[in-house]
């Protein structure tokens, strides 16, 4: 069931982008007089689809993205039988630089555009929760945070002199600003005041989970039940929220860990269920699990911040920008060293866990992820590598600075190393996919 819930939901979320993609390239053809040939998902070669007029709108074998063939460029069809004959209005060789261009950039803009929509729209309807603490409720053994330093009850005050009111700030300037740099942290401690030294090679990706630190006023709660397991049987549900195990309190993530130390044994749960609190015991499986997905809410003090439709497209276009700062400080990191490649990019088998996981916090966070991928599609997309937009840009830009039209047969040369090169990046980052589990 969890293999089919990961296929649906990565297939809803990259099918919905590529096609939203290719839909703008489409558009952006037909709006300059130019004819489409083949609208695909997927690349070469076709499996199967439908002619409506000039189009034939398909699916292709190759799994790792989309093309909109336009009559008279030479693409990832590698069709170059066009060259032989003379150049006709509604081919893309015959029109200007600026309507190439337009064609071009189409399917990024669509993704921007599409993550500015979704941005937007979420922080109208749902608007932003501030968690107004500082204080940190929880340090896991052993991480990051732990061998700094920091315990449970320390009040964070400031993240590289800056001062902090809120943990979305810390979260912020710790996992985002200060991505692949020295952290100084401020924090009180029974009434003094401790800085507390974190290394950047520690941080290298933006990972809460890596430092071990989780705010406090956060309870343990089940985000889902495996049927004929320990935990169905004992009555606990969706929703429920986990107090005690043995009659000690737990702490989230601690108590994932506490179930599995108890492989094979009984236990005793505590949870409360809306307002009733319920009690009961259960075998725990060899394998150190009952059957529950374990997670963590935060229920402490926080401040509901309300937009109206144009603040909350200011605050879409804050999440495109910070998304832009994102990628490219963590490339600027990873080449500089001060980052790992493996850990900071994933491929398909990581987007298919995210985007199920994603789906099962619900429609908004889901969404949410979805415009953080459509930003992260429109950017790939954009860089100067051959057999992508930036790359096919590039190429115009050349012919439009030296005013010389680069030969067929070198674009073509091109357009087929770019895409072995693209091939073999998904092989890797599907290699890198699997060495993580």
């Amino acid at each position: 069931m969890q293999a089919l819930n990961m296929f649906f939901y990565t297939a809803i979320t990259l099918g919905v982008l590529i096609f939203i993609h290719e839909l703008g390239h489409f558009l952006a053809a037909k709006l300059t007089g130019m004819r489409v040939d083949r609208f695909s998902i997927g690349f070469p070669p076709r499996a199967f689809g439908k002619k409506i007029g000039d189009t034939d709108y398909c699916i292709s074998w190759l799994p790792v993205g989309g093309y909109v063939k336009i009559a008279g460029m030479v693409d990832e069809s590698m069709d170059t039988d066009f060259l032989e004959k003379e150049p006709q209005l509604w081919e893309f060789r015959s029109k200007s630089v600026w309507a190439r261009m337009f064609v071009l950039s189409a399917g990024v803009i669509m993704n921007v555009v599409l993550a500015l929509i979704i941005f937007s729209c979420i922080h109208f309807i749902r608007g932003k929760y501030l968690q107004e603490t500082t204080e940190v409720g929880y340090v896991a053994e052993g991480s990051v945070a732990g061998q700094a330093g920091i315990i449970s009850g320390d009040k964070i005050l400031s993240v590289n002199g800056q001062r902090v009111t809120h943990w979305d700030e810390i979260q912020s300037l710790i996992y985002i600003e200060n991505l692949g740099n020295d952290i100084t942290l401020e924090v009180e401690r029974l009434g003094n005041r401790i800085p507390i030294s974190i290394p950047s090679k520690y941080l290298a990706q933006p990972s809460e989970t890596q430092l071990g630190i989780v705010v406090a006023h956060t309870v343990v709660t089940i985000d889902g039940v495996e049927a004929h397991m320990p935990a169905e049987q004992l009555g606990l549900r969706a929703g429920d929220t986990i107090l005690a195990l043995n009659d000690t309190a737990v702490s989230y993530p601690r108590v994932a860990s506490l179930i599995k130390q108890h492989a094979g044994k009984r236990i005793t749960l505590t949870w409360k269920h809306s307002d009733q609190t319920m009690s009961g015991s259960t075998m725990v499986t060899t394998e150190g699990r009952i059957g529950v997905k374990i997670g963590g809410r935060y229920v402490g003090p926080s401040r509901h911040i309300s937009y109206t439709f144009f603040e909350a497209t200011s605050e879409g276009i804050k999440e495109i920008g910070q998304s832009l700062h994102l990628f490219f400080l963590t490339v600027s990191k990873i080449f500089s060293g001060k980052a790992s490649f493996r850990e900071s990019f994933g491929g398909p088998i990581a987007i298919a866990q995210l985007a199920t996981q994603s789906a099962e916090y619900g429609t908004m966070t889901f969404l949410w992820f979805m415009a953080n991928i459509s930003m992260s599609l429109a950017i790939l997309n954009i860089l100067p590598i051959p057999a992508l937009d930036g790359g096919h840009l590039i190429l115009l830009l050349f012919e439009r600075v030296f005013r010389r039209e680069i030969p067929h047969k070198v674009k073509l040369t091109i357009q087929q190393v770019g895409f072995i090169l693209l091939l073999a990046f998904m092989a890797f980052v599907i290699y890198n996919d699997i060495s993580k589990f």
